[in-house]
């Protein structure tokens, strides 16, 4: 149940707490902190299996059509694959199948399987006690900053419109995305146009600024939003977070499209993660 009585109005205070919450969220046992791991196993399903870094057993793709991926291991190697200590071949079923398996390694180490568009598994490796999390100081963000608070309007596109969204590691090559309505704004005298995509029962806004590269992390940031039912949306950039990539390499992020990329500073929202000594952790 919600504490209401104790739930703050103030905006800063809102922000504080969402900021808060923010940090328990990147270092928690799947958090971003957590993954050490994200190896791609492609090839002959009847070859040899393949080692991944960190962990035992030798893992193997499936016939094509097939979720997920087979690792044969031996007892002595304590993988736990949906309850059951794996003894010879086991099937991991990807995050794609109605049943996704989990994969226990150790107390601290897990781990899960996912899928490419192109129909490709990969393992993900989770360590609630990695390296980063043990080194991991801050987010460090700008000051609450009321100029980029926004009201946009959100048009729907009956059907969506598809729009490709290069991803950090995929060599420019771009993924259809979904964009289900345009956000339409003008600050300063420029009229923004924007893509958002669907993410769960929000919209996912990707956008870089001029502070990129700068005072926040190059790659860019994410807003996430909801459409109002009077047809408006509220962009709150104090809101803007950190993509995963800023906090392990182990993610392939999306990159901002053309028209999410303002050449103005947006200096709202989170800027860096830091390690214990203030430095960028990475």
């Amino acid at each position: 149940m919600t504490d209401t009585a104790t739930a703050p109005t103030d905006p800063r205070d809102i922000l504080a707490r969402y900021r808060q919450r923010r940090a328990q969220a990147v270092t928690a046992p799947k958090g971003n902190l957590a993954l050490v791991n994200t190896q791609w196993i492609t090839g002959d399903p009847a070859a040899p299996g393949q080692p991944i870094w960190g962990i035992p057993g030798l893992w193997s793709p499936l016939p094509a059509g097939q979720s997920g991926l087979k690792v044969t291991a031996t007892p002595a190697d304590d993988i736990v694959v949906d309850g059951t200590l794996v003894d010879g071949d086991a099937i991991v079923r990807g995050k794609d199948d109605a049943n996704p398996s989990e994969v226990v390694f150790s107390d601290t180490v897990t781990g899960f399987v996912i899928a490419s568009e192109e129909g490709d598994y990969a393992l993900r490796v989770w360590d609630s006690n990695s390296e980063a999390i043990q080194d991991f100081g801050s987010i460090d963000a700008f000051d609450f900053n009321p100029e980029w608070i926004v009201q946009a309007a959100f048009t729907p596109i009956e059907g969506g419109k598809t729009v490709g969204f290069e991803h950090l590691k995929d060599e420019g090559k771009t993924r259809d995305m979904v964009v289900p309505g345009e956000i339409t704004f003008s600050k300063d005298g420029v009229d923004y146009n924007l893509a958002a995509f669907k993410a769960g029962r929000a919209l996912q806004l990707v956008f870089s600024d001029s502070t990129n590269g700068d005072s926040t992390y190059s790659v860019g940031r994410f807003l996430f939003v909801a459409p109002n039912p009077d047809g408006t949306v509220t962009l709150d950039f104090n809101l803007a977070v950190l993509p995963p990539c800023a906090f392990s390499y182990n993610f392939n992020c999306p990159l901002p499209p053309a028209q999410n990329r303002f050449s103005v500073p947006i200096e709202a929202g989170e800027k860096n993660v830091l390690n214990k000594a203030g430095e960028l952790l990475h």
